[in-house]
Protein backbone atom coordinates (compact mmCIF):
# COMPACT_ATOMS: atom_id res chain seq x y z
CA UNK A 1 0.00 0.00 0.00
CA UNK A 2 1.29 3.07 -0.78
CA UNK A 3 1.02 6.29 1.58
CA UNK A 4 -0.55 9.90 0.02
CA UNK A 5 -1.04 12.98 1.16
CA UNK A 6 -3.40 15.49 -0.25
CA UNK A 7 -1.78 19.44 -0.38
CA UNK A 8 -5.38 21.43 -1.30
CA UNK A 9 -6.83 24.97 0.47
CA UNK A 10 -10.40 23.12 -0.73
CA UNK A 11 -11.32 21.24 2.26
CA UNK A 12 -14.96 20.51 0.00
CA UNK A 13 -11.90 19.47 -3.15
CA UNK A 14 -9.98 17.56 -0.27
CA UNK A 15 -13.03 15.70 0.92
CA UNK A 16 -14.13 14.49 -2.86
CA UNK A 17 -10.87 13.34 -3.43
CA UNK A 18 -10.28 11.44 -0.37
CA UNK A 19 -13.92 9.87 -0.95
CA UNK A 20 -12.36 8.99 -4.95
CA UNK A 21 -8.83 7.33 -3.30
CA UNK A 22 -10.71 4.92 -0.93
CA UNK A 23 -11.80 3.26 -4.66
CA UNK A 24 -7.65 3.29 -6.00
CA UNK A 25 -6.88 -0.53 -3.49
CA UNK A 26 -3.28 0.44 -3.77
CA UNK A 27 -3.49 3.71 -2.09
CA UNK A 28 -3.93 5.21 1.14
CA UNK A 29 -4.56 9.05 2.02
CA UNK A 30 -2.58 9.28 5.18
CA UNK A 31 -2.67 13.26 6.11
CA UNK A 32 -4.18 16.17 4.36
CA UNK A 33 -3.00 20.32 4.49
CA UNK A 34 -4.58 23.31 3.10
CA UNK A 35 -1.19 25.61 2.67
CA UNK A 36 2.66 24.88 2.34
CA UNK A 37 3.45 25.31 6.05
CA UNK A 38 1.03 22.77 6.65
CA UNK A 39 2.34 20.76 3.84
CA UNK A 40 5.86 20.64 4.94
CA UNK A 41 4.96 19.21 8.70
CA UNK A 42 2.63 16.54 7.22
CA UNK A 43 5.42 15.70 4.56
CA UNK A 44 8.00 14.66 7.43
CA UNK A 45 6.02 13.31 9.84
CA UNK A 46 4.75 10.98 6.85
CA UNK A 47 7.11 10.78 4.39
CA UNK A 48 4.55 9.91 1.51
CA UNK A 49 5.08 8.38 -1.71
CA UNK A 50 3.01 10.33 -3.61
CA UNK A 51 1.44 13.73 -3.07
CA UNK A 52 -1.80 15.04 -4.37
CA UNK A 53 -0.93 19.07 -4.88
CA UNK A 54 -2.87 21.82 -5.69
CA UNK A 55 -0.76 24.46 -7.86
CA UNK A 56 -2.47 27.36 -6.29
CA UNK A 57 -1.90 27.71 -2.38
CA UNK A 58 -2.54 30.43 -0.23
CA UNK A 59 0.95 31.04 0.89
CA UNK A 60 2.32 30.25 -2.44
CA UNK A 61 2.69 27.71 -5.44
CA UNK A 62 2.87 23.99 -4.91
CA UNK A 63 6.32 24.41 -7.16
CA UNK A 64 7.01 26.59 -3.37
CA UNK A 65 6.53 23.81 -1.71
CA UNK A 66 8.38 21.54 -3.62
CA UNK A 67 11.46 23.63 -3.94
CA UNK A 68 12.08 23.40 0.28
CA UNK A 69 11.90 19.24 0.27
CA UNK A 70 15.00 17.25 0.70
CA UNK A 71 13.70 14.96 -1.39
CA UNK A 72 11.33 14.80 -4.70
CA UNK A 73 8.26 12.42 -3.57
CA UNK A 74 6.17 11.66 -6.56
CA UNK A 75 4.01 14.38 -7.67
CA UNK A 76 0.34 14.65 -8.96
CA UNK A 77 -0.61 18.10 -9.16
CA UNK A 78 -4.64 18.83 -9.51
CA UNK A 79 -5.60 22.46 -10.27
CA UNK A 80 -8.37 24.46 -11.87
CA UNK A 81 -6.83 26.50 -14.09
CA UNK A 82 -5.41 25.05 -17.30
CA UNK A 83 -3.16 27.51 -18.81
CA UNK A 84 -1.11 27.91 -15.47
CA UNK A 85 -1.03 24.38 -14.96
CA UNK A 86 0.58 23.60 -18.57
CA UNK A 87 3.27 26.61 -17.41
CA UNK A 88 4.18 24.90 -14.43
CA UNK A 89 3.60 21.21 -14.87
CA UNK A 90 6.95 19.77 -15.19
CA UNK A 91 7.34 16.73 -17.40
CA UNK A 92 8.86 14.67 -14.25
CA UNK A 93 6.00 14.79 -12.62
CA UNK A 94 3.99 11.78 -12.55
CA UNK A 95 0.31 13.71 -14.05
CA UNK A 96 -2.30 16.64 -13.74
CA UNK A 97 -5.32 16.72 -12.94
CA UNK A 98 -7.94 19.47 -14.11
CA UNK A 99 -10.50 20.24 -11.76
CA UNK A 100 -13.53 18.71 -11.90
CA UNK A 101 -11.99 15.47 -12.79
CA UNK A 102 -13.93 12.37 -13.07
CA UNK A 103 -13.28 8.72 -11.01
CA UNK A 104 -11.92 7.37 -14.16
CA UNK A 105 -8.92 10.22 -15.04
CA UNK A 106 -8.06 10.16 -11.04
CA UNK A 107 -7.97 6.26 -11.57
CA UNK A 108 -5.92 6.66 -14.99
CA UNK A 109 -3.40 9.35 -12.92
CA UNK A 110 -3.12 6.36 -9.69
CA UNK A 111 -2.02 4.04 -12.61
CA UNK A 112 0.77 5.82 -14.02
CA UNK A 113 1.77 6.40 -10.44
CA UNK A 114 1.50 2.64 -10.15
CA UNK A 115 3.43 1.82 -13.70
CA UNK A 116 5.93 4.47 -12.50
CA UNK A 117 6.71 1.85 -9.04
CA UNK A 118 6.46 -1.30 -11.24
CA UNK A 119 9.88 -2.39 -10.35
CA UNK A 120 9.71 -1.39 -6.30
CA UNK A 121 8.03 -4.28 -4.76
CA UNK A 122 7.13 -2.46 -1.67
CA UNK A 123 7.06 1.73 -1.11
CA UNK A 124 10.62 1.98 -0.05
CA UNK A 125 11.43 4.07 3.57
CA UNK A 126 11.56 7.57 2.74
CA UNK A 127 13.96 9.75 5.53
CA UNK A 128 13.32 13.22 5.50
CA UNK A 129 17.12 14.21 5.73
CA UNK A 130 18.05 10.93 3.72
CA UNK A 131 21.63 10.63 2.31
CA UNK A 132 21.20 11.39 -1.84
CA UNK A 133 22.28 9.14 -4.07
CA UNK A 134 23.35 9.92 -7.77
CA UNK A 135 19.96 8.84 -8.99
CA UNK A 136 18.48 11.13 -6.15
CA UNK A 137 15.93 13.48 -7.59
CA UNK A 138 14.92 17.04 -6.21
CA UNK A 139 12.97 20.14 -7.17
CA UNK A 140 14.80 23.95 -8.15
CA UNK A 141 12.72 26.66 -8.34
CA UNK A 142 13.84 30.09 -9.85
CA UNK A 143 10.97 33.01 -10.10
CA UNK A 144 8.68 31.18 -12.50
CA UNK A 145 10.94 28.32 -13.77
CA UNK A 146 11.19 24.99 -12.31
CA UNK A 147 13.04 21.91 -13.00
CA UNK A 148 13.23 18.60 -11.46
CA UNK A 149 16.35 17.26 -12.00
CA UNK A 150 19.01 14.27 -10.77
CA UNK A 151 21.66 14.88 -8.38
CA UNK A 152 24.05 13.24 -11.12
CA UNK A 153 23.88 17.05 -12.97
CA UNK A 154 24.87 19.09 -10.77
CA UNK A 155 28.01 19.87 -12.01
CA UNK A 156 28.58 22.17 -8.40
CA UNK A 157 26.76 24.27 -5.50
CA UNK A 158 28.36 27.45 -4.49
CA UNK A 159 27.35 29.25 -1.04
CA UNK A 160 25.66 32.40 -1.25
CA UNK A 161 25.13 33.20 2.25
CA UNK A 162 22.16 31.52 3.53
CA UNK A 163 21.23 30.09 -0.21
CA UNK A 164 23.27 28.09 -2.07
CA UNK A 165 23.62 28.35 -5.97
CA UNK A 166 23.02 24.59 -7.81
CA UNK A 167 24.82 24.92 -11.27
CA UNK A 168 23.69 22.03 -14.04
CA UNK A 169 23.67 22.12 -17.94
CA UNK A 170 23.51 25.92 -18.36
CA UNK A 171 21.39 26.63 -15.51
CA UNK A 172 22.41 28.52 -12.30
CA UNK A 173 19.64 28.93 -10.17
CA UNK A 174 19.33 29.73 -5.98
CA UNK A 175 17.99 27.12 -3.53
CA UNK A 176 16.96 28.29 0.24
CA UNK A 177 19.53 25.56 2.21
CA UNK A 178 22.92 26.62 2.91
CA UNK A 179 26.37 24.78 1.62
CA UNK A 180 26.65 23.59 5.65
CA UNK A 181 23.19 21.83 5.12
CA UNK A 182 23.70 20.17 1.92
CA UNK A 183 27.12 19.23 2.37
CA UNK A 184 26.11 16.22 4.78
CA UNK A 185 23.34 14.54 2.54
CA UNK A 186 26.52 14.28 -0.77
CA UNK A 187 28.19 10.87 -1.35
CA UNK A 188 31.58 11.97 -0.23
CA UNK A 189 32.97 9.89 -2.69
CA UNK A 190 31.19 11.84 -5.50
CA UNK A 191 31.50 15.20 -4.27
CA UNK A 192 34.41 17.14 -2.39
CA UNK A 193 34.47 20.24 -1.12
CA UNK A 194 36.99 22.35 -2.63
CA UNK A 195 36.83 25.85 -0.24
CA UNK A 196 34.27 27.25 1.52
CA UNK A 197 32.20 28.14 -0.79
CA UNK A 198 32.31 25.56 -3.60
CA UNK A 199 31.47 21.96 -3.46
CA UNK A 200 32.31 19.86 -6.82
CA UNK A 201 31.15 17.00 -8.31
CA UNK A 202 34.48 15.31 -8.79
CA UNK A 203 33.48 13.45 -12.35
CA UNK A 204 32.86 17.41 -13.53
CA UNK A 205 36.36 18.15 -13.34
CA UNK A 206 38.28 18.63 -16.69
CA UNK A 207 41.58 19.80 -15.71
CA UNK A 208 43.48 20.07 -12.62
CA UNK A 209 46.51 22.61 -12.41
CA UNK A 210 48.70 23.90 -9.11
CA UNK A 211 48.90 27.47 -8.08
CA UNK A 212 51.62 29.30 -6.58
CA UNK A 213 50.02 29.65 -3.74
CA UNK A 214 50.55 26.20 -2.97
CA UNK A 215 46.76 25.33 -3.24
CA UNK A 216 44.73 23.92 -6.80
CA UNK A 217 42.33 25.49 -9.57
CA UNK A 218 39.70 23.24 -11.21
CA UNK A 219 38.68 23.90 -14.47
CA UNK A 220 34.99 22.38 -14.41
CA UNK A 221 33.39 20.99 -17.81
CA UNK A 222 31.62 24.25 -17.94
CA UNK A 223 35.04 25.72 -18.30
CA UNK A 224 34.41 27.59 -14.86
CA UNK A 225 37.56 27.61 -12.81
CA UNK A 226 37.06 26.96 -9.18
CA UNK A 227 40.19 26.99 -6.33
CA UNK A 228 40.72 24.80 -3.86
CA UNK A 229 42.20 26.08 -0.23
CA UNK A 230 45.45 24.72 0.47
CA UNK A 231 44.10 23.31 3.10
CA UNK A 232 41.79 21.03 1.22
CA UNK A 233 44.67 20.47 -1.34
CA UNK A 234 46.19 17.65 0.85
CA UNK A 235 42.76 16.11 1.27
CA UNK A 236 42.14 16.37 -2.65
CA UNK A 237 45.51 14.87 -3.37
CA UNK A 238 44.73 11.96 -0.95
CA UNK A 239 41.38 11.47 -2.05
CA UNK A 240 42.83 11.10 -5.36
CA UNK A 241 45.99 8.76 -5.35
CA UNK A 242 46.78 5.57 -6.27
Amino acid sequence: MFKAIIVEDSRLARVELKSQLKKVDYITCVAEAENIEQALKVFEKHQPDLVFLDVDLPDGNGFDFLTQLPIAPYVIFTTAFEEFALQAFDQNAIDYLLKPYTQKRLEQACAKFRTANANIPEPKDRTFEAPLTLDSQFFVKDGNSCWLITLDQVERFESMGNYTRVYFDDKKPMIYRTLAQIEPRLPNDKFFRASRQNIVQLTKIKNVELCSSGGLELTMHSETKVDVSRRQTSVFKSLLAL
